[in-house]
């Protein structure tokens, strides 16, 4: 019995080093190829105003990201707006549900989702730093009526998840940005 013990407790360790030797490994492979974990970003400005609707999921979503890294402040009141380095005209902020494929009975069984984005960012001068980009994002999700409930609050999570990839897509184009 005592032997059997002792080569199962050799036997872990020596997994327990493999696994060590592997992970080291593997961490010395992907930082010699570039790998690197997503940090902050970094944004030429300290101050953004965002010239949307105040009750835009968007641009909440938006400012609470900004703030979250704790380097920008992002000022929505109008009489913020000088204090601001640049500012983000939200011109479009439009959600979509179009019908896509329909049974024999004229249900509906397919959905588009569909979020589309047009903002320009311009200095307090009003020159144009980005020219207007769109930004669009669409799902197809699958409708059951007999679910009618549960398949709104599918259509309400995937539109949160565009929402959130619309905010990452205008996050690093901000980033991006040269010279203010």
């Amino acid at each position: 019995m005592t032997v059997l013990n002792s080569q199962r407790r050799h036997f872990l360790q020596g997994s327990t080093w493999g696994a060590m030797t592997l992970a080291l490994g593997s961490s010395a492979l992907l930082s010699a190829c570039g790998f690197k974990l997503r940090q902050d970003s970094v944004y030429p400005f300290q101050a953004l105003f965002i010239n949307g609707a105040p009750n835009s999921a968007l641009v909440n979503e938006l400012q609470a990201t900004l703030e979250a890294g704790g380097k920008v402040k992002v000022l929505r009141e109008a009489s913020q707006l000088n204090q601001a380095q640049v500012v983000l005209d939200l011109l479009t902020d439009v959600r979509e549900k179009v019908a896509m494929v329909l049974d024999a009975t004229g249900q509906v069984r397919e959905y588009q989702l569909r979020i589309r984005v047009r903002f320009k960012v311009r200095n307090l001068q009003g020159d144009e730093l980005m020219p207007p980009v769109e930004l669009l994002q669409q799902r197809i999700i699958s409708y059951n009526n007999s679910q009618a409930l549960a398949e709104e609050s599918v259509v309400a999570i995937t539109y949160k998840s565009m929402q959130t990839d619309v905010v990452r897509q205008m996050l690093l184009r901000l980033s991006k940005l040269g010279d203010i």
